[in-house]
């Protein structure tokens, strides 16, 4: 059944009642059903034109169901009873899993490209099959321009409550703005399971740098309240699409975005998060350095493995940050602020 496209003018239809970053009440579609903005593969020109008006655009059925449930579930069988180190999405230190009362995964995976195929082979490949699928290659290409490789990813299970922020500050394509980014669903999302939002035409908002008083390894709460500024002072919008099993959200690097609280604790998340910039483009890194990329072919698409623990000399550093967390972590951060200073 096609997918009817939105009019500006109609209400999203929310129906869930939550509390955004600044404080405010926030009514959120409960399900795909109230949700109006979203769009087919097949609509090219008009998920490109609401992504650009945007900074956001929803596209609905994009990655097969039964991909999204096999990915799930071999993270449930490899992922979720494993005891050791993993990198986190949040410190991006080795830790072991954090679990809520509930039992859900609460610190997500960083960079599932680079996990250990010896311990995660049926996890990894599984999520690497969605995150350059065919048809996410060619969302990509639509929103990029140009044929896109993969620079990040992670996976949650449940919900951290991620800050306010724009992607750019951490990372981002040779042009500032030029990386895109998908939050993938591989199950149905509940309303109070920790909701992505983004912040509707932030991308359009030019931030400080990353540096000085505002830098992220000793004044990264700064700018995370920085962040809540700008929203405040424009009267940003927060918006929560319902997503199902299958459904992608993409971002610009620009675009002030993060997750709701959770009020449905019993509920997961599932869902892996990638970020693409476009396949001629260097890498930024902290609006600071460009990172040389580490890259394997993947179902025709490029994707970079940082620290890919299925080599040696990357283990060897996994070794080390597990060994002398303390002394590790304070030379990373020494070394980020001289980068950004």
């Amino acid at each position: 059944m096609p997918v009817r496209k939105p009019l500006a003018h109609e209400p999203a239809g929310p129906s869930f009642h939550i509390k955004d970053h600044v404080g405010r009440d926030l009514l959120i579609p409960s399900n795909v059903e109230e949700d109006s903005s979203y769009f087919n593969l097949d609509q090219r020109d008009e998920i490109l034109r609401y992504y650009r008006d945007n900074g956001y655009v929803v596209i609905r059925n994009l990655v097969p169901r039964e991909q999204c449930e096999a990915a799930r579930l071999c993270f449930d069988r490899e992922v979720k009873p494993y005891k050791g180190f993993i990198y986190r999405q949040a410190t991006a230190n080795p830790e072991r899993h954090d679990f809520t009362p509930h039992g859900m995964m609460l610190n997500p995976i960083l960079n599932i490209q680079s996990l250990d195929k010896r311990r995660f082979p049926n996890f990894l490949d599984a999520g690497l099959a969605i995150l350059t699928h065919a048809r996410t290659q060619d969302a990509v290409r639509t929103l990029l321009g140009a044929p896109g490789k993969v620079v990040q990813s992670m996976y949650f299970d449940g919900n951290p409550a991620t800050w306010a922020h724009q992607d750019t500050y951490y990372l981002d394509a040779e042009q500032i703005g030029g990386m895109t980014a998908g939050w993938f669903a591989v199950e149905d999302i509940a309303p109070g399971a920790g909701r992505f939002f983004i912040c509707p035409t932030s991308h359009r908002i030019d931030m400080t740098k990353n540096g000085g008083d505002f830098d992220v390894a000793f004044h990264h709460d700064r700018y995370k309240e920085l962040v809540l500024d700008v929203i405040r002072r424009h009267g940003l919008e927060f918006r929560a699409p319902a997503l199902n099993q299958g459904d992608v959200l993409f971002w610009s690097s620009k675009t002030i975005h993060g997750s709701l609280e959770t009020t449905q604790p019993d509920r997961a998340r599932s869902s892996f998060t990638a970020h693409y910039i476009p396949e001629s483009s260097r890498l930024l890194q902290f609006q600071a350095r460009f990172r040389g990329l580490q890259v394997e072919r993947i179902n025709g698409m490029s994707v970079h493995k940082p620290k890919d623990l299925s080599r040696l000399s990357p283990r060897a550093v996994f070794w080390v940050e597990t060994t002398f967390p303390g002394a590790f972590q304070t030379a990373k951060k020494l070394a980020i602020k001289a980068l950004t200073r």
